[in-house]
């Protein structure tokens, strides 16, 4: 029987799920950023994320040996921020605002929250590599609705 992975993407597309921007510095300094949707807690105590990287990922090296990076989580208005990181690598950081914490890593603004963490792992997924990261600094907003991604396409809490 042959694997149908087209089906198996169709499938998985009607798991809706929130959208970051992982962020992160190159080994020559250079800010680097990517949109991710495979983003999980792992364990409050202590307190850790994963997040899943494609293989392909133009700036993968900046997260597999890099100390360090942060996880943007975006609000319902930041479709096109997320559509930006979702492409090529050059001229992202352009004009795009941001700030660094104790790490370098940009912190991008505006988002519903902000995780600066440090890189303790990295596990080979397939045609994706798997970051763990134990979460040092964070900063929330007080309220706000998350940018769901499903089916190929972008939608909010409440869209039918």
């Amino acid at each position: 029987m042959t694997f149908d992975s087209e089906k198996f993407k169709k499938a998985l597309g009607f798991f809706a799920t929130g959208v970051t921007i992982v962020t992160g510095t190159s080994p020559h300094g250079v800010p680097v950023g990517v949109t991710v949707n495979a983003f999980a807690s792992v364990s409050l105590d202590p307190p850790l994320v994963l997040v899943c990287l494609d293989k392909n990922t133009g700036c993968l090296e900046a997260f597999c040996e890099g100390e360090w990076f942060a996880v943007n989580i975006l609000n319902e208005n930041q479709g096109d921020l997320s559509s930006m990181f979702a492409g090529p690598q050059e001229h992202k950081f352009k004009d795009q605002d941001y700030q660094t914490w104790d790490s370098d890593c940009p912190i991008l603004p505006d988002c519903l929250a902000n995780l600066e963490c440090r890189r303790i792992n990295v596990f080979e997924g397939g045609d994706h590599v798997i970051l763990v990261g134990r979460v040092e600094n964070i900063e929330h907003a007080d309220a706000g609705r998350p940018l769901l991604y499903s089916q190929s396409a972008y939608g909010r809490l409440g869209d039918a």
